[in-house]
């Protein structure tokens, strides 16, 4: 199992937001490569960075940011936020991004995803954002009429490498992380999942691990706001107690 530390960027900063809002978000750093390079120092063997802005705006906001952190780490490193075209996937993949992760595109541009996945072996990831057990799309902004489940086996045979199932209830809100909902989701399709949302502690790790058919946790405010030792995590994540 994978310990995910978010990076997520809004104006440049890393933050962290309550529930997807972008109004509600709390700055923890201003200097996102030095914040990568503290959690790759701590034996992170992936990153998760999320473009918030550009999440909203369609387009990569927060590139600079980006791209400081990929000259600062050796680690792989995923990123979801703005991703709606083939150019942008390229341009991506062409500095350094070791997986890209696809949201709003995979709802409204299904074929497109799939065409990704053809392009880019082993390199596309799908976000699946849930809110109440359906799609939400657009940053978190708008509800699609989509089931989580449905949505997924839409890409069962496409080569997509991982599904981040995210709990937009619980995300930013150190509530626990809805593993089961991920594990059930994991269950109904072949493709490795990765939860997301609302860790709160060591217990969430325990909880991920012990469901046995989960492939990581993406986990931040707990890990900014001391809840959550990352190196305990990690000792977790590898099998340790």
């Amino acid at each position: 199992m994978t310990v995910y530390p978010a990076i997520d960027l809004k104006d440049g900063n890393c933050v962290r937001l309550y529930k997807g809002d972008m109004e509600a978000a709390t700055v923890f750093s201003d200097n996102p490569a030095a914040q990568a390079r503290e959690f790759v120092d701590t034996g992170c063997p992936w990153l998760h960075l999320v473009d918030l802005n550009g999440a909203f705006a369609g387009e990569p906001v927060n590139a600079a940011a980006v791209d400081a952190i990929l000259a600062a780490v050796d680690v792989p490193v995923q990123l979801g936020g703005g991703i709606r075209d083939i150019a942008t996937m390229e341009r991506w993949l062409d500095a350094g991004i070791s997986r890209l992760i696809l949201g709003t595109l995979s709802v409204k541009n299904p074929s497109l995803v799939k065409e990704a996945c053809k392009l880019f072996p082993g390199k596309v990831a799908v976000g699946i954002d849930a809110k109440g057990g359906m799609v939400a799309v657009e940053g978190w902004a708008e509800a699609s009429e989509l089931e989580v489940t449905e949505l997924a086996l839409k890409f069962e045979d496409a080569g997509v490498a991982a599904i981040i199932h995210t709990d937009i209830d619980r995300d930013g809100t150190l509530t626990g992380v809805n593993a089961e909902a991920s594990s059930d989701l994991a269950k109904a399709v072949s493709i490795p999942v990765i939860a997301s949302g609302g860790v709160k502690d060591i217990e969430d790790i325990h909880r991920v691990a012990a469901a046995g058919n989960l492939e990581g946790v993406v986990t931040g405010r707990a890990i900014y706001d001391g809840r959550l030792d990352l190196k305990e995590a990690l000792k977790v994540a590898k099998g340790g107690a």
